[in-house]
């Protein structure tokens, strides 16, 4: 028995000097079953995540309140976003309006609808001519001619404009013409075929801008005149046409329109000056 209890004994010291084994080897299990180190690692992340948010949270803020987002006043990111809508509707097309006059020429609409497009496009002279359609159905509606009045005052300054530019170049077309001498020294040396031509031709556009131009003003206070014949106790449309009808030279029309927009505002701030400006453009009575 003393034998088989050494023998236990040594084989009890043999087991307890081999090495562990493998499975058991390497870091310690946690007892959850999971790496203590991968979890805090997650842990740190939701902290600096919770962070994150805070910092984004504020951002949107002060982004909201400074772009305007949902004021409803098509601001902040709406304006930076609108031009990117491929869906929106930016009004009647001039196509669209067209097909109108066509299906409905005696409604008044399509040219209506025509003329907004053209001056959604800068186009003075079409949305002229629409408008001068629409008030032949439409003659009593003294908004389109007040505002037919202000496209053709437009184009009359546009002209004037072009009028002044083709002037001052036609008295450059023949710079040599004022240093020629006169009588018939002048005669004999004769004038410079070129300049003359180009003179020529810059003349004809002066005189033919300063038509235009003529015309246009003449245009815009006929249609003003209209407007005040509708509305004859508008005084705005009453000083309208007398603005208008000074620059273009229609004394007696613009005298009438200061007396009128007097009589019913003659409280105006401005009537002192009127009544200046009415005895400089009243003619001076005879004798």
């Amino acid at each position: 028995m003393a034998r088989a209890a050494v023998k236990a004994k040594q084989q009890a010291q043999k087991k307890a000097a081999q090495p562990a084994k493998a499975g058991r080897s390497g870091r310690r299990r946690h007892a959850a079953g999971g790496n203590p180190n991968q979890q805090l690692f997650f842990m740190r992340l939701r902290r600096k995540a919770k962070f994150a948010y805070v910092i984004l949270a504020v951002l949107f803020g002060v982004t909201f309140a400074f772009l305007g987002v949902g004021s409803g006043t098509n601001g902040g990111l709406d304006q930076l976003f609108s031009g990117l809508n491929f869906f929106s509707s930016g009004g009647t097309s001039v196509s669209k309006a067209q097909k109108e006059i066509k299906d409905h020429p005696n409604s008044g609409k399509g040219y209506r609808d025509l003329a907004t497009a053209y001056e959604g496009k800068g186009d003075t002279v079409n949305a002229i001519s629409a408008l001068q359609q629409y008030t032949v159905q439409k003659p009593k509606d003294a908004a389109a001619w007040s505002e037919l009045g202000g496209l053709q005052l437009t184009e009359a300054q546009n002209y004037l404009a072009a009028y002044q530019a083709a002037n001052g170049a036609a008295q450059l077309a023949a710079p040599s013409t004022a240093f020629l001498p006169t009588g018939k020294l002048g005669q004999g040396i004769g004038t410079n075929q070129i300049e003359q031509a180009a003179s020529a031709q810059a003349n004809a556009s002066v005189q033919d801008l300063q038509q235009r131009t003529q015309l246009a003003y003449t245009g815009a206070v006929s249609s003003y005149q209209k407007t005040a014949t509708l509305q004859p106790n508008n005084s705005n449309a009453w000083f309208q046409l007398a603005q208008t009808a000074q620059t273009a030279g229609d004394v007696t029309t613009a005298v009438k329109g200061y007396k009128r927009y007097l009589k019913l505002n003659p409280n105006s701030t401005s009537a002192t000056q009127i009544r200046q400006l009415i005895k400089q453009l009243s003619p001076a009575p005879a004798g």
